[in-house]
């Protein structure tokens, strides 16, 4: 199969205007995750070119937020700040309707992914150092962080590309979940050891359909219930002239 065009892909990325805050939805797979170290330690970890300024990142990367990409050009690792998600419209959406991030790829070997992921020009690492899932009864989930033991920066494999909306974009691989996060939801990020980072960058596209449907160690996954609210409440804001 030939790689897409531009316009082949806007056929499913039409858009209009730029991402928003968006509500954390607990039903979706890994809408929430964290990359809590500098732009020096990310960039040492994966031996890459770090960016001239730090990134303003938020504590918690959400659909449509800015996020760290480790991506390669000219023979060399680039760490750069993107938009997590692809800007797509679907033909349920209304006309004109701003599009909607897609953050996870459920199948690399479906369109619109397998002709980027073909590509290792539009493959990628998406360092994290923790995500998280829902965990308790409905309006009342609280968060539940999985990391990657001895990792304390972890590679999740994915895919990237240059988007007519917000610019560089980025999106996650998905996979069955393995036996250890399986409790808390069936499907997880495709994990990538540390010496997996070449192959996954390089390989051959049946190197990264077999990533996808591996089953990674479950005795390197480390889960920390918390109390921490899925959503959290905001805070009122103050009156004027009131204290």
């Amino acid at each position: 199969m030939g790689a897409a065009t531009p316009r082949a892909l806007r056929r499913v990325a039409l858009s209009l205007g730029t991402p928003q805050d968006r509500p954390i939805r607990g039903a979706d797979m890994c809408t929430l995750y964290t990359v809590r170290k500098t732009r020096d330690e990310v960039a040492q970890t994966f031996r890459a070119r770090r960016p001239p300024v730090e990134p303003n990142l938020p504590d918690d990367i959400l659909p449509g937020a800015p996020g760290l990409v480790v991506r390669e050009a000219d023979g060399e690792r680039i760490l750069q700040s993107m938009v997590w998600g692809f800007p797509m419209r679907f033909a349920t959406m209304k006309p004109g309707s701003k599009p909607k991030p897609v953050n996870n790829i459920a199948d690399i070997a479906k369109f619109p992914w397998k002709p980027l992921a073909q590509k290792p020009q539009s493959r990628c690492l998406i360092p994290l150092t923790s995500f998280a899932e829902p965990e308790g009864p409905k309006g009342g989930k609280t968060r539940t962080w999985v990391t990657i033991k001895d990792q304390p920066i972890a590679a999740w494999a994915g895919l990237w590309r240059e988007s007519d909306e917000w610019g560089p974009v980025y999106s996650g691989v998905m996979t069955d979940s393995n036996d250890a996060i399986r409790p808390l939801h069936h499907r997880m990020p495709v994990l990538l050891h540390p010496h997996e980072l070449d192959q996954w960058l390089h390989g051959s596209f049946e190197d990264l359909v077999a990533f996808q449907q591996r089953a990674f160690p479950n005795e390197l996954i480390e889960i920390t219930a918390t109390k921490d609210l899925w959503v959290p409440k905001k805070t009122p804001t103050p009156v004027s002239g009131q204290s």
